[in-house]
């Protein structure tokens, strides 16, 4: 008789789970793809919906960490610690940026029961201070239950030069920005070697794969050969163009027949009245948009193409989905680095005029102006960051030829993505766990979806379900839908021309019968107040069984709760070459001003090439020589302050130094001023939403300023770069909110 193995048995998935494919496109609004109304080419998205279902009553929580928590748990968004930004991690219970142990993630859960997990794109759930080369890295991808990642860690990243990660360290990206270099293609090529890997070693093994892009998050990046066909084809306006969008919509039924289309509100500009040369800067942010959609719809393709070349997509459940409604942080007028519009370094029409020809290339960061955020939540009102369906009604497409046998069936019933992890592990065949690493699990909020895939009329998941974000409330249940009409802070033109309640104390609740009523178009408050009290009541119940009190929307006091790095921040660190970048979030806080001083070898022939350098052109800085000359500029937000010294460096060892103080940028050599000039604005609390590293001796991606490309490797030796600040300043609220708000 053989003796009993002492090696603990591995666990095997069912020989019936599916590989699964979750592909989260970001603040991408409900009307936006073919198969929900829109006339931008989509045709792979709308492959799959033809080929699968469309469920048009989708909700997710209006932001983006806290949708992703929410999808990847099974849980409400406070009840696991994310009811904001990850960006701002504090110390109570709903808002602390951290998913807790006993919320395990559904990549731990299928990762246990015998799948494979991979994660390819936008993480944004790893709070502030956790990024760094340091970690710690619990709550990075690896850390949550998959066993491959690539991509970045932070809210949004720029397309042609992003901040990347490969499973739990930096890298830089395969390519430059002149090469042809593309996030989103990058992203779907290493997908597809993943799960070539994947299937080569175990070919009956299944897989999850989480595919969350940075699109269609600004930057709105994209070559002009995608945007230049729709040149044109946006003259008319977005309030044509939503009324066109809407008639598709309700006659392919994706829209109930009898929806009534909310009007235009007053904060969005007519677009007859404005002039020939408003309607053109508009008209091209929309082409470029599109153009990006397009694009992105194109690497989606490709991965679909893959999979039936190598014979799975039958056998694939693919869900493909948004994080929130479209984004109107591009404020009313649009801007083309949206990192001006956090800094409320302001906009023009003659601005943004003079930088359309470059619309949507590396020179910008661009943002389309609301009218088009708006128009792309068609039927809906409002947009991201608020709890009107505009912010939390998205699309929902689900394709699994093996198993869903409805063709370009449409589903009404009232999802949440809380039910997205229900949904795939009951696919799966895979129990939700009661206990993980000895942890007792919290309960499971949403529902499986998968009795829908057959039976059109099946039960909705819930009766009840309630949203906040930002002091935003609204609460579903039954027929009835209420929502209050708080106006958040934070954004600038939001809180000049956005009409509704800045108090808690005045705020409003609006009630909808949605049963009727798809689009919250008529206001039935006066007409059951006693409905309102009674929704009212229950969203106060919910609040406070998931968390989400205390509620704030300046977040005064949310950042006295503020969780700090355990290491502090320094006030003076010496970095050295032969590293990875610094993360900025790892540098001292250099917003009180700072010396940075270089011990540094000037060669013979004379001085060439990056000392060191943070970010780019969109926002960073530079300390490199020009023309033997020593030199440095700094770009807030793409507004260049510059000083460079009137003579060469002499050759040898020396100290060279830049200190920024009072307004006014000084070059020292030796520590003897020998160049002097002003900072032209308050230095940024934060250079980019989506993080940037300082790299010691060269630059790498995007410049600072024209002059030099890099990596523009110092021609001599850089021994160490030493920084040291003066007394650092507590972040005021709202440079903390205004950066969380815009880092999502």
């Amino acid at each position: 008789m053989p003796e009993p193995s002492a090696a603990p048995a591995r666990p095997r998935a069912s020989r019936d789970a599916p590989d699964v494919i979750v592909i989260v496109l970001d603040d991408l609004g409900f009307a936006q793809f073919g198969a929900y109304g829109s006339d931008i080419a989509t045709p792979n998205v709308d492959r799959l919906a033809a080929g699968g279902l469309r469920y048009n009553r989708i909700h997710v929580t209006a932001m983006c960490s806290p949708t992703r928590a929410s999808l990847l748990t099974g849980r409400n968004h406070h009840a696991v610690g994310m009811g904001f930004l990850v960006d701002l991690p504090v110390d109570q219970p709903g808002y602390t940026a951290r998913i807790p142990r006993s919320a395990a993630p559904l990549p731990r859960v299928l990762r246990d029961a015998g799948h494979s997990t991979m994660a390819v794109g936008k993480w944004h759930l790893t709070p502030r201070w956790e990024r760094s080369a340091s970690g710690p890295f619990d709550t990075w991808p690896l850390g949550s239950g998959f066993e491959r990642y690539y991509g970045f860690l932070q809210g949004d990243a720029n397309h042609w030069a992003p901040w990347l990660v490969s499973d739990n360290h930096y890298v830089e990206p395969p390519a430059g920005p002149g090469d042809g270099y593309h996030l989103s293609e990058d992203l779907v090529a290493t997908a597809q070697r993943m799960i070539l890997d994947q299937k080569h070693a175990t070919p009956d093994k299944p897989y999850f794969l989480y595919l969350p892009f940075g699109a269609m998050h600004s930057p709105h990046h994209v070559a002009p050969e995608w945007s230049e066909p729709y040149r044109g084809r946006f003259d008319h306006g977005w309030e044509r163009w939503r009324e066109e969008v809407f008639a598709r919509q309700v006659a392919s039924g994706v829209v109930p027949a009898g929806t009534v289309l909310p009007e235009r509100p007053p904060w969005i500009p007519e677009w007859d009245a404005l002039s020939a040369g408003e309607r053109r800067v508009f008209a091209r942010m929309h082409e470029v948009y599109a153009g990006f959609l397009t694009h992105t719809d194109a690497q989606i393709g490709r991965l679909l193409d893959f999979l039936e070349h190598i014979g799975r997509l039958d056998d694939t459940l693919i869900v493909v989905m948004s994080d929130n409604g479209a984004s109107a942080e591009g404020g009313q007028l649009g801007t083309p680095n949206e990192h001006r519009f956090s800094a409320r370094m302001g906009d023009t029409h003659e601005d943004n005029l003079a930088a359309l020809d470059e619309w949507g290339s590396p020179e910008t960061y661009p943002h389309y102006a609301w009218g088009w955020a708006w128009a792309g939540n068609t039927p809906l009102r409002l947009w991201k960051r608020y709890t009107w369906l505009g912010g939390t009604r998205v699309p929902l497409i689900m394709h699994w030829p093996r198993r869903i046998a409805a063709r370009g069936g449409i589903r009404g019933q009232v999802v949440h993505a809380v039910d997205l992890m229900p949904t795939i592990l009951e696919a799966c065949g895979v129990p939700a766990p009661d206990v993980v690493d000895g942890v007792a699990q919290q309960p499971v909020d949403g529902r499986s979806l998968v009795p829908t895939f057959d039976d059109p009329d099946a039960p909705s998941p819930r009766e009840t379900q309630y949203f906040e974000m930002l002091g935003s409330r609204s609460i579903i249940h039954g027929r009835w839908k209420a929502t209050t009409d708080h106006v958040s802070r934070g954004v600038l033109d939001e809180e000049r021309l956005i009409r509704g309640s800045r108090d808690f104390a005045t705020d409003r609740w609006s009630l909808f019968d949605l049963s009727a009523d798809f689009a919250e178009a008529t206001d039935l408050a006066a007409e059951h107040p006693e409905i309102v009290a009674d929704l009212e009541a229950r969203w106060a119940a919910e609040a406070e069984r998931n968390n989400v009190l205390p509620l704030q929307d300046s977040l005064q006091d949310r950042l006295a709760h503020m969780v700090l790095p355990p290491y502090g921040l320094p006030s003076r660190a010496v970095y050295r070459p032969g590293g990875g970048p610094v993360h900025d979030e790892s540098l001292p806080l250099l917003t009180g001003g700072f010396t940075l001083t270089a011990d540094a070898e000037i060669a013979a022939g004379g001085a060439d090439g990056v000392v060191c350098a943070l970010g780019d052109r969109i926002g960073g800085f530079v300390l490199r020589a020009d023309g033997g000359r020593l030199a440095f500029a700094c770009s807030r937000a793409g507004d260049l302050d510059r000083v460079t010294a009137a003579g060469p460096l002499p050759e040898g060892r020396h100290r060279l130094g830049v200190r920024v103080h009072g307004g006014t940028i000084t070059l020292l050599l030796d520590g003897e001023e020998i160049a002097s000039g002003t900072l032209g604005g308050e230095w940024p609390v934060v250079f980019q939403h989506g993080g940037a590293g300082l790299r010691i001796g060269h630059d790498a991606g995007l410049p600072v300023e024209d002059g030099y490309r890099p990596p523009a490797r110092w021609n001599g030796t850089v021994h160490e770069i030493e920084i040291d600040t003066a007394p650092v300043p507590d972040p005021t609220p709202q440079d903390g909110l205004r950066t969380a708000l815009h880092s999502d």
